[in-house]
């Protein structure tokens, strides 16, 4: 049985979170909200099997609150995911913030599924955003998960 380690990244990662965010998002950076995010500087959790890596959560914090930026998981149903969110979830709440919050397209129902399983309540809803994002970034699809038009911005929020 192999031991599962569940981590803060460390700075000599930021090359091979780098990666992920390529292999996982396009390109070295996300676009929500109209914000610009690099991953691979923010600061962030990963799970670890051994010497590879099967999870990776990135996250910013400003004010009292505390966003997902990016959430992977390389092995789905063994809950990577949810240790990574209550991770972040005690980061924050020992960083003085009251609310944790991400954001998600509205194509995505598997991930809108498993965020409302675990206590996050839709915000929000920024209809027709990925329009003007594709400008900025244009490998966004126009098309997303199971062939649904590409469209909004869901905002996904829980009190701490």
């Amino acid at each position: 049985m192999s031991t599962t380690i569940l981590r803060a990244l460390i700075s000599t990662e930021i090359n091979f979170a780098r990666q992920k965010t390529i292999e996982s998002w396009g390109s070295e950076f996300v676009i929500v909200h109209g914000t610009i995010f690099h991953p691979a500087e923010l600061p962030g959790f990963g799970v670890f099997i051994r010497d590879e890596i099967v999870g990776l959560l990135t996250y910013n914090i400003e004010h009292d609150s505390c966003e997902i930026v990016t959430l992977n998981s390389w092995q789905e149903g063994e809950g990577i995911g949810t240790d990574l969110i209550n991770e972040v979830k005690h980061v924050a709440v020992q960083s003085g913030c009251t609310r944790l919050w991400l954001v998600t397209t509205n194509d995505n129902t598997h991930v809108l599924n498993f965020y409302q399983k675990r206590g996050f309540v839709i915000a929000g809803i920024r209809i027709n955003v990925l329009e003007s994002t594709r400008r900025i970034k244009p490998e966004i699809p126009l098309l997303g998960c199971d062939g649904i038009p590409l469209r909004d911005e869901i905002d996904l929020e829980m009190f701490l």
